[in-house]
């Protein structure tokens, strides 16, 4: 479904005292890439594919001087990015960064609203 907030990122400066400090916080579950410099968080119960329960939405944490924005980000999904992006443009918003691909998963683009925020878009990949 098109327009949910499916992932969020947090930039750190510390991974290690990032991490310890979501997982005692709230109970998270870290899972560091390594080789990525990225943390897969898992606010919930999840398996491979993400959440199993509503109300839970999965994220992860970045070195603050990869994020593309100074504090954290929401991750919306839409149908198609370039089209996404096309609107948002008229809309007044910009693009951060355009469509990228995520290994074979789907792929991602940032956005700026007309108020500064970033927001991040996601597209699913088809099979």
């Amino acid at each position: 479904m098109s327009g949910r907030v499916v992932h969020f990122e947090i930039p750190v400066d510390d991974g290690e005292r990032a991490r310890t400090f979501y997982a005692r916080a709230f109970g998270w579950q870290v899972q560091p890439m390594p080789g990525m410099g990225y943390t897969l968080l898992s606010t919930g119960p999840s398996d491979e594919q993400g959440p199993t329960e509503a109300g839970f939405v999965n994220g992860g944490m970045l070195a603050r001087a990869d994020s593309v924005a100074p504090g954290p980000v929401i991750v919306v999904d839409v149908a198609s990015i370039d089209d996404a992006l096309a609107r948002i443009g008229e809309l007044g918003g910009s693009t951060v960064s355009g469509r990228t691909p995520v290994g074979e998963i789907g792929f991602a683009a940032y956005v700026r609203d007309p108020e500064g925020n970033v927001v991040g878009l996601w597209e699913t990949a088809t099979p």
